[in-house]
């Protein structure tokens, strides 16, 4: 028995990186998994490579700043796969600079996907869930929303602000059984990441208490938590994965 037989989950920026790893743990827990990226090759590319091992997946291209994209996808989560049990919003963009060379259409771009995006998948997500009476939202802000970062005045204001919208939204949803969380990573080890002058890395190893940085999985195993019944009484909550930085 997996800790999500039976149950269903959406999962937008899916075909790459942390979203990748969420979407094989569920899978390999025993949900029904829609993989939903901008990247259509790669979203199918995924989708397949999980059918291959015995899950259910389907691939959606979504925009997630596209009002129409989210509710398609959502839609044919329920259509095709017969519910809709949980959704992580976890897709993202960069685009950084310091606040004097950002441009406003910059901030704006990450806005809209971590945050709109969110919202959006938020909000499609709720009007099947609360029909149900159950469900897991699952948002993916950042240490960054914390303490925010140089050069990120847009990116740290958008996770900053994914943690104002999961509590609201817990709030909003709790008496119909919804439940609304937030993980909030630090440094984790993808290509994004290692792609870091090794001084910018090194120091920033050196603010980490358990002085390493964290693996995809590691982020995956917290949604993991979140979107079982082992979190059944938790909402509203933000649950750092950051081995200890910033406490």
């Amino acid at each position: 028995m997996g800790l999500l037989d039976g149950k269903t989950a959406v999962v937008t920026g899916a075909a790459q990186g942390i979203g990748r790893a969420i979407v094989d743990t569920f899978a390999r827990e025993g949900a029904a998994i829609v993989i939903g990226d901008v990247n259509q090759g790669a979203a199918e590319q995924a989708a397949a490579e999980l059918v291959e091992g015995g899950a259910r997946a389907l691939a959606v291209r979504c925009d997630v700043t596209s009002e129409s994209d989210v509710e398609a996808m959502v839609g044919r989560c329920v259509a095709e796969l017969g519910r809709l049990d949980i959704i992580v919003n976890n897709a993202g963009v960069t685009r950084d600079a310091t606040l004097r060379r950002m441009t406003l259409e910059d901030f704006r771009t990450v806005i809209d996907v971590h945050l709109q995006g969110a919202w959006l998948g938020t909000r499609a997500a709720a009007a099947v869930m609360r029909e149900q009476k159950s469900g897991s939202i699952i948002n993916m802000s950042s240490i960054s929303g914390k303490v925010g970062n140089i050069g990120q005045t847009n990116y740290s204001t958008a996770k900053a602000g994914l943690v104002g919208l999961t509590k609201a939204s817990a709030k909003e949803l709790a008496h119909v059984g919804v439940r609304v969380n937030a993980i909030a990573p630090g440094l984790i080890r993808t290509a994004m990441t290692e792609a870091m002058r090794a001084d910018i890395w090194e120091q920033k190893l050196a603010e980490i208490p358990m002085a390493r940085a964290g693996e995809v999985s590691e982020v995956a195993d917290a949604a993991l938590f979140l979107a079982s019944n082992l979190s059944a009484y938790i909402t509203g909550t933000v649950l750092e994965v950051t081995g200890g930085r910033y406490m």
